[in-house]
């Protein structure tokens, strides 16, 4: 099993900024890639940004410029940051981790609320 922590969500008004923290119980670097989802109230989760083990990331176009996925393997910390927010980002916000054995299993963590409002 995986215990992720998401932190760091709130209320913020229309081009704030908000950072969001995921804390991983296990190294980072088991993973095959980490990331970050967003669930709004009645839809479906969609990806919003991911880091693979490599490095690489891969952000939704929605997001893009406006928000920075990264890691610290020191920390098994995940973080979003989040600028220019929009009353559209408002969701829960899911950190994932991947991780690859005989088969690809994916944990999540409970997730954080962002609200984005003036």
């Amino acid at each position: 099993q995986v215990r992720l922590v998401e932190s760091g969500g709130g209320l913020v008004q229309p081009g704030g900024s908000l950072k969001l923290s995921c804390v991983s119980d296990r190294s980072l670097f088991d993973f095959h890639a980490v990331g970050w989802y967003r669930r709004v109230l009645g839809g479906q989760r969609e990806m919003v940004a991911t880091i693979t083990k490599g490095g690489v990331k891969n952000y939704t176009d929605s997001v893009k410029g406006r928000f920075t996925v990264s890691r610290d393997g020191y920390t098994n910390t995940i973080y979003l940051q989040m600028n220019s927010l929009k009353v559209e980002d408002t969701a829960i916000y899911h950190c994932s981790a991947d991780l690859i054995s005989v088969a690809t299993t994916r944990y999540w963590g409970r997730g954080t609320q962002v609200t984005v409002s003036s």
